[in-house]
């Protein structure tokens, strides 16, 4: 406990204030925040930006090769979604960087709940597509119908609509706020965003959850389906990182204090979105750059000969 003697009786220093080392008078605590001048801070911007940039460099590769063999079979309108929600939510974690006030505090939170809702059920209709193109058990017209409508395209609407309603119950009821935290340093006073209702926090999470839990059971049915440019397996190894990272963070979220609490949520935002972005990505991205033989109609047909022979050597054998 700090205290100010003076003679024979001691008084506690206010919460804004600390006691000097000869603990006779109370000092004034400065104010700190996670700054972008400072080592952790500098750190997370620069990688933030570094793969956002990344994420709109990829976004270009897809957008030119867009009428490539490979985009069409991903479903190129859903792929530039993901890229342009995961270029936003690199960006959308400068906002847990410097001073907060009251907008930032509001917005870390929702554009956190919101652009990850659409990154999720984007994985989620992708996979839904591969499950009704290859192993659909409706009759073929009612698959056609729902290729051509792109029925699955509307899960992204209305699961982000969900997102929205819960996170508007949030700001509503019980918005976050700025708190200060006196005892994470001593000497000062820690200027942090309380995220106001600690269940409408692990509501929206849960919720994210859901949908990683959704999109990876999808992805887990399609990774043997017999496609050439099938992602599923990429999608299922996206959604376990997603889970790993979520997981550790809530009991690391929840020990921790100060700046390191800030920093430990914009890592795990960071982590999460690298995940989707290199897993489902980078393979995609290696064949359209490295290798383009096998982006075309003719190294598919040399693929599927492949296999046909080598099948018709088995059943000989």
């Amino acid at each position: 406990v700090q205290l100010m003697y003076n003679m024979d009786q001691c008084m506690k220093c206010p919460e804004s204030h600390y006691a000097n080392s000869e603990k006779n008078h109370c000092l004034q605590k400065s104010v700190s925040f996670l700054a972008y001048e400072e080592p952790l801070g500098m750190a997370l911007t620069i990688t933030a930006l570094c793969f956002s940039l990344l994420t709109a460099v990829v976004l270009v590769v897809f957008v030119k090769h867009g009428d490539t063999p490979l985009v069409k079979a991903n479903n190129r309108t859903l792929s530039y979604i993901l890229l342009l929600t995961l270029f936003i939510s690199f960006l959308s974690s400068l906002l847990f960087i410097g001073q907060p006030n009251t907008t930032t505090c509001i917005l870390q939170q929702t554009a956190f709940g919101i652009l990850f809702t659409v990154a999720l059920s984007t994985v989620l209709a992708k996979a839904i597509t591969v499950i009704i193109a290859f192993k659909a058990t409706v009759p073929a017209r009612m698959v056609r119908w729902l290729m051509v409508s792109r029925a699955p395209n509307f899960i992204i609407p209305i699961c982000t609509l969900i997102q929205l309603i819960i996170c508007g119950i949030w700001v509503v009821t019980s918005p976050p706020f700025i708190d200060q935290d006196t005892h994470a340093e001593h000497g000062h006073i820690i200027i942090v965003c309380n995220m106001g209702s600690t269940v409408a926090f692990h509501t929206v999470l849960g919720y994210l959850c859901s949908l990683a839990l959704g999109s990876y059971t999808m992805a887990f049915l399609s990774r043997n389906l017999p496609d050439t440019f099938n992602e599923a397996k990429f999608l299922s190894f996206s959604m376990q990182v997603f889970f790993c990272v979520w997981i550790t963070f809530l009991p690391v979220y929840h020990s921790t204090k100060g700046k390191v609490m800030v920093a430990m949520e914009i890592f795990c935002i960071l982590a999460s979105s690298i995940a989707l972005l290199g897993l489902i990505f980078a393979p995609k991205c290696y064949i359209i750059l490295l290798r383009p033989e096998k982006n075309s109609c003719l190294g598919i047909r040399h693929k599927k000969n492949s296999r046909r022979s080598t099948n018709l050597n088995l059943v000989k054998y």
